[in-house]
């Protein structure tokens, strides 16, 4: 899927993908490998581009959304750039300037797309060969969701087996088809500020004391057959139905932590009454939230523009935007930044 870039630079673009079976979990912190596999769509919109550029230095430059990235930030690209570098079999520093089209750590997948583009660019810059399955599980290493925006349309990521390098090499995304389906995503923005509370945090919580975290991954197993088997029938239905039980059920888990997580806001609240109500009067909608306050509803295409302007109606706390099925990561063309 990529290809060694021959001067140490190459730009790849990858977009978010939302999780309508989610991964909430944890069996390892190191390989991030899940708890439970998860099915997600790859969207069109909110695509981050990263440039990675091999340069002579003591430490890698990190740019982000315009300005130096400091803290958390620089310190999670530094870890995968090393990560990289060991798998390369390399030791050059990096440049590294990349750049969300969408908001940053609001439960919109920004890691999702950020960690994808990242992978693609740096394995053709430090001159790996790897193919869709490789650079999906070396995407999970940056943020276990990345593994899925390596693909577009709708991707499962296995769980894999065992831990260690079995679990490593068994754990990854793909492409699983029905992309005819030709599904929309309304994307409601409520809150586009950062969480107070990051996902990787939050996650690490609820897995660790709420006591409805394993009665939800024993479901989510169930609901992520249903969601194939739904995908592979082609019934949008299903599928909104499985999702929005899906994000309802991890959100509980959540507010069911020791002390509970809440992401679910007021206007996040008023958003999901309306897709209730809407489907009160024979629209064919559903909700689904990742670990933020943001509601995206599943529609078809056709009802999509008449499911936004509802949403819009709400009042100004609200923006929204039309998603549809997306493309996976993609390498420029001779690496031009």
């Amino acid at each position: 899927m990529t290809s060694p870039a021959s001067d140490g630079a190459a730009t790849a673009v990858a977009y978010p993908n939302i999780a309508l079976v989610k991964y909430w979990g944890k069996r390892d912190e190191a390989l991030f490998l899940p708890v439970t596999g998860s099915l997600s769509m790859t969207l069109d919109i909110f695509p981050t581009t990263t440039s990675v550029r091999l340069i002579d230095g003591p430490a890698d430059a990190v740019e982000f959304n315009g300005a130096a990235a400091t803290g958390t930030a620089h310190t999670r690209i530094e870890k995968f750039l090393d990560l990289v570098r060991a798998t390369a079999g390399r030791t050059e520093r990096a440049e590294v300037i990349t750049a969300n089209a969408g908001p940053t750590g609001a439960g919109l997948a920004s890691s999702a797309s950020g960690f994808a583009a990242l992978a693609t660019a740096a394995a053709a810059a430090y001159g790996l060969d790897a193919d869709g399955r490789a650079l999906s599980r070396l995407a999970r290493r940056g943020s276990g969701s990345a593994s899925r925006s390596i693909f577009g349309g709708f991707v499962v990521w296995h769980e894999g087996e065992g831990d260690g390098e079995a679990g490593d090499l068994s754990s990854y995304a793909e492409p699983i088809g029905g992309d005819d389906l030709d599904p929309a995503l309304v994307v409601a923005v409520v809150e586009a500020g950062a969480k107070a509370v990051s996902s990787r945090d939050a996650m690490r919580s609820t897995t660790a004391t709420s006591p409805l975290y394993r009665p939800w991954a024993e479901s989510s197993r169930v609901d992520l057959a249903e969601m194939r088997a739904a995908v592979e029938r082609r019934d949008l239905p299903a599928i909104g139905e499985i999702a929005e039980r899906n994000a309802l059920g991890m959100h509980a888990t959540m507010l069911a932590a020791r002390p509970g997580i809440r992401y679910l806001s007021p206007h996040s609240l008023t958003v999901l009454d309306a897709v209730l109500a809407l489907r009160a009067d024979g629209i064919a909608a559903y909700a689904t939230m990742d670990a933020g306050p943001n509601v995206k509803v599943l529609c078809s295409r056709a009802d999509a523009p008449h499911v936004a302007a509802t949403l819009d109606f709400l009042g100004d706390f609200v923006t929204t935007r039309i998603a549809h099925i997306g493309p996976g990561a993609t390498l420029s063309a001779g690496g031009d930044r």
